[in-house]
Formats: structure tokens, sequence, C-alpha cells
């Protein structure tokens, strides 16, 4: 009898996860499919009382979880946190912000708010994790929530493209880096997901019909359409996966 090969598995069962930005959107929904998935995860992000309400509801459910306060954009706290409390098999850096404006309007202000997470933040946060790991000589999946606007350009959306794109070419560097260690750096690009973040955004009628434009199923995107992705980089399935982007798009990016 032909013996048939077997699909790795998509649990973490004994794996530890940090969450940054869990407190809403994309992050909160990562945690819980982390959770789901057998994962203990460590719910991180600035606000308090939101993550100890997600925390409540993944024990509820069944899973495992804890919070943590932290602030990516502070490179030395985010360090001792995550020294203190890894090291971690999982990163999903959810952590993120956004100043739209046209590029002629772009301020120095807003133009270092979004570096501070978007790009700075994340890198450190990933030197962190990487570093835990490495120290115990351990193997991990480190994923960042990136963006299709990490592979294209849009509309009052330079700075944010800017430090998108930025993070996906740290991605393939650090994964050259880290793949002989075991350690595998990806990143989930999604189309215009409906979040607290983007409320502003789909308030915006010429905005809306744009969006639509160019999604090519026809729909914007929900959280749940991010929980499978994240759980299968996160996972043995994908094993060999290392230095790519998941486009998470509904084709945006196709043309």
């Amino acid at each position: 009898m032909t013996e048939l090969p077997r699909t790795p598995s998509f649990r973490l069962d004994g794996k530890r996860a940090l969450v940054a930005g869990a407190s809403s959107g994309i992050g909160l929904g990562c945690a819980a499919a982390l959770a789901e998935a057998g994962a203990h995860v460590v719910a991180a992000a600035r606000r308090a009382d939101e993550l100890s309400a997600l925390v409540e509801a993944i024990r509820a459910a069944g899973g495992s979880a804890e919070a943590l306060q932290l602030d990516v954009s502070d490179v030395a706290g985010t360090r001792t946190a995550v020294a203190a409390h890894g090291p971690f098999d999982v990163l999903v850096n959810s952590a993120g912000t956004a100043r739209h404006t046209p590029a002629i309007e772009t301020t120095p202000e807003d133009f270092d708010t979004a570096m501070a997470v978007n790009l700075r933040g994340a890198y450190f946060l990933m030197q962190a994790v990487a570093s835990g790991l490495i120290a115990a000589g351990r193997a991990g999946s480190l994923i960042t929530i990136s963006s299709q606007m990490g592979h294209v350009g849009g509309i009052d959306r330079a700075v944010y493209c800017a430090s998108k794109h930025a993070v996906e070419g740290f991605t393939k560097s650090m994964a050259i880096e880290w793949g002989p260690l075991g350690i595998r750096v990806n990143t989930i690009c999604p189309t215009f997901i409906r979040t607290p973040l983007t409320e502003v955004t789909f308030n915006k009628p010429d905005r809306v019909r744009w969006i639509e434009e160019n999604i090519k199923l026809g729909r914007v995107g929900e959280v749940e359409d991010i929980m499978g992705a994240v759980i299968y980089l996160a996972s043995d399935a994908s094993a060999l996966v290392t230095g790519t982007a998941l486009l998470v798009d509904g084709g945006w990016t196709a043309e």
C-alpha cells in the first residue's frame, strides 16, 4: 500500500506567541487565532483595559493568554519586556499607525510618528525577539503585519507606503541572516480591513469607491480573513517559507 504524505500540523500547542498591537483590529484577531490553535498568547499593546478584556475573552473560550503593556516605539522598554517574558516561538507584530495626507502636506511630525512605530518599532521588536531565540538556541516564526501598500502606492499614503516598503526590505534581510538558525521571517500584507484604524477611510465615499474598484474579489477585508494566514505562517505548515510576503489583498496587487 502506498504510504501517503501527511499534512504538517497547523497546531501551536506548547508554543509561546507574542502579539504586539493586540488590543484591537487585526492584532486582536491574530491573538484569538493563535490561542485557538493552542499557543499561549502574550497580548501586548499600550491600552491596558482593552488587553485585559481580550485576555479574559481568550481564557473564557478555553485558551491561554496574559497581558503585557508595551509601546513598540519605546525601544529600550521593548527590549526589557521581551527579555523578561520570552523567549517567544512566535511573534506577530500588528502594532502600527497611519498619518494619511497628500505628500505635499506631510509634516515632519507625522513622518516621524509613523516611522517610529511602523518601521523603527517593528525593526527593533523583531531584533529583540530574535535575540531571545538565538540565545536559547531555538527556532521560531516572526511575522509582521505589513500591508499591500508595502508593494504598491496609494492615495494620500506616501509616508505609510514608505514605512511598509521598508518593512518588506528588512524582512528579506533578516530572513537571510537568521534562516540558518531556524528563524523564519515573513510578512502578511492585507488589503483594506474593517478595523477601528480604517474607520476614517471607510467614512469617505471617494475612498470607498477607489477601494472597491481595486479589490478584484469585490469586497473589503474582515479581520477573519487574516486569521488563517497567521496560523499558516506561525505553524509547521509553512516550515519552508521565509523572507516572503503573504498578500491577503483580494487581488489588489495582481495587476
